[in-house]
């Protein structure tokens, strides 16, 4: 049995200041979206990686991850119209693989996370197989409440892992429903409820979505590179 991971690369730029896809801009040695990928390949289980990207740029992909593969490859596949679409054309190129046995498990990711560590992907990936689903979290800021501050909220992060057949299940399921989910999770639930576990992860795992959050992103790859990434920056 092997892990699959999915790669959203199918954003854009908009809200980062650029006019370029954020996963394809320059992070220290690698754009944005070949941490992600070179953290994936990093995962004992991890067979196959596919990234879902947007119409026409599958070669400007291709360029940008190709210096983080070695000997390894990557399939890559074009994205929908929404998160949904994105993901089940994921899930269609991984269908025989599921379907045989061979991948137990889907772990699916953002691409605009480019922090996210090997670590943190073989634990959901072990949440997943003991439970059925795992997503990241971490502690969110305290909301203001008419008694005075409400803590105890969380916010989720990616890589989020779930058991592949069940996966595929709830998506094939959907597609002939002509259902679109928000997100991976309110698909599952409406098809296929399964135990979600919450996997501790760190601030530090930020998604690129504001013109500083590169800045933040370099700052903290450097500190880890150094041993001394620090756990109270909000992502």
């Amino acid at each position: 049995m092997s892990v699959a991971v999915v790669i959203l690369a199918a954003g854009s730029g908009s809200r980062v200041g650029a006019e370029v896809n954020k996963v394809l801009l320059p992070l220290d040695d690698a754009p944005v979206l070949a941490h992600s990928v070179r953290a994936a390949l990093e995962v004992d289980d991890v067979a196959r990686v596919v990234l879902v990207v947007r119409p026409g740029e599958q070669e400007a992909v291709a360029e940008a991850v190709a210096p983080v593969l070695g000997d390894r490859e990557v399939i890559v596949v074009e994205g929908g119209h929404t998160r949904h679409d994105s993901e089940w054309a994921a899930l269609r190129v991984l269908r025989g693989a599921i379907e045989d046995g061979t991948v137990d498990v889907v772990a699916i990711h953002d691409g605009a996370r480019p922090l996210a560590t090997p670590a943190l992907y073989a634990d959901v990936v072990a949440a997943a197989r003991a439970h059925g689903g795992a997503i990241p979290v971490v502690p969110a800021p305290a909301l203001l409440g008419p008694d005075g501050p409400v803590g105890g909220a969380v916010a989720v992060q990616t890589p989020q892992a779930f058991t592949a057949a069940t996966l595929l299940d709830a998506y094939e399921r959907a597609e002939a429903d002509g259902f679109g989910g928000t997100d991976t999770a309110s698909c599952l639930e409406r098809y296929a409820p399964v135990p979600v576990a919450a996997v501790p992860s760190v601030p530090s795992n930020l998604k690129v979505t504001w013109p500083g959050d590169l800045e933040t992103a370099l700052r903290l790859l450097r500190q880890r590179r150094a041993g001394l990434e620090r756990t109270d920056v909000v992502g």
